[in-house]
């Protein structure tokens, strides 16, 4: 039997559909950004009383908490009825050696040396999601904003701020691919 080889969208789809996205939000004069929500779910909770940073008008955000809602349930629904039992992603053979050399296997589209209860309860993997996720929210915080609200929208917006930014997303990524990663897999 063909193993199915997951493709993302194409470019010419996708990309037409993000600057729709971009131009219906322009119109309407609202940001997009994802990390943005974690405010509004504090603020919702009472975090209005803890700090001024959670006293404002909560309400207006709700389109991006449906919009929140929306990914996590496409991502349900993509899972469960849209992803064949022993889905591949199409990489390089470069890119195979290079996470063999690293102790990652390609085996389908979530490798169990990263993606599974036992890596997860590993010294590597509480590095990863505990490290990884409080620099993460650090970064988030202290840039201003997350990638997918700097990158799609502050630079749609032509803003410095998110172009110095994205730069600096993309330098993070380099050196956590190229210097940190080999080293927290080597544990």
């Amino acid at each position: 039997m063909k193993e199915f080889i997951m493709q993302p969208w194409p470019w010419y789809v996708a990309g037409p559909l993000i600057a729709l996205t971009m131009f219906l939000l322009l119109y309407f004069g609202k940001n997009f950004g994802v990390s943005a929500n974690l405010r509004t779910m504090c603020a919702i909770g009472g975090g209005g009383k803890f700090s001024d940073f959670f006293r404002f008008d909560w309400k207006s955000q709700i389109w991006n908490l449906v919009f929140v809602l929306g990914t996590i349930i496409g991502g349900f629904i993509a899972h469960h009825f849209m992803t064949p039992a022993n889905p591949m992603v199409d990489i390089s053979d470069s890119t195979v050696l290079a996470l063999q050399e690293l102790g990652v296997e390609h085996k389908g589209f979530l490798p169990p040396e990263l993606f599974s209860f036992d890596a997860l309860f590993s010294l590597r993997g509480l590095i990863m999601l505990v490290g990884g996720g409080f620099l993460v929210g650090f970064g988030t915080r202290y840039a201003g904003g997350c990638t997918s609200g700097h990158a799609i929208s502050g630079l749609s917006d032509l803003q410095i701020p998110s172009l110095i930014a994205v730069v600096g997303f993309f330098i993070g990524g380099l050196l956590m691919t190229w210097v940190i990663l080999p080293y927290v897999l080597a544990l």
